[in-house]
């Protein structure tokens, strides 16, 4: 999951080298923690959350194959 967002994070911003996630693994609960450049924040969250949630719901869909529960949280 952790490629995924990186993938799609990448492609949205434009400082894709600072875009970094990192994983936190507690049993079946994964939370990635997505961190883009200041200047970026917009472009990932979007009008409204749009996008932020975009995001969501395909590392969701995508981690209901594993039976893992994955949140990503997007932080300064």
């Amino acid at each position: 999951m952790k490629e995924l967002v990186e993938v799609i994070a990448r492609a949205l911003v434009e400082k894709p080298d600072e875009v970094v996630v990192t994983e936190k693994k507690d049993g079946d609960h994964v939370t990635l923690e997505l961190k883009v450049a200041e200047s970026d924040m917009g472009k990932v969250i979007g009008r409204q959350g749009r996008i932020a949630r975009a995001i969501r719901t395909v590392v969701k869909a995508a981690s209901t194959k594993d039976d893992i529960y994955t949140d990503v949280d997007i932080v300064e």
